[in-house]
């Protein structure tokens, strides 16, 4: 599903036009983008949480030059779904 399927499908549910419901997530993802970058993580009740996970120094080898070279500690975004969203898509696969 891409963000114009759920633009669409958000659309045909609420009523609400398209323009207004792509401002809507649109101005949704830019608010969690800004929330990550700034260490903040953001909790969805029933959804699951958008969180920084911190990632440490390792050392790693680049096969093709035969060396080895460190990978500072970094951070990444990671997303962790609710026990309920789990359960749910659990469900569906039976």
């Amino acid at each position: 599903m891409t963000k114009a399927d759920i633009v669409n499908e958000i659309a045909k549910n609420t009523g609400v036009d398209k323009a207004s419901v792509l401002a809507t997530v649109e101005s949704f993802m830019e608010v969690v983008k800004d929330s990550l970058a700034s260490n903040e993580n953001v909790y969805l009740r029933g959804f699951g949480s958008f969180i920084v996970k911190k990632r440490a120094e390792k050392t790693a080898r680049n096969i093709s030059k035969n060396t080895t070279i460190i990978i500072p500690a970094h951070n990444i975004p990671a997303f962790k779904p609710a026990k309920t969203f789990v359960a749910q898509v659990k469900d569906n696969n039976k």
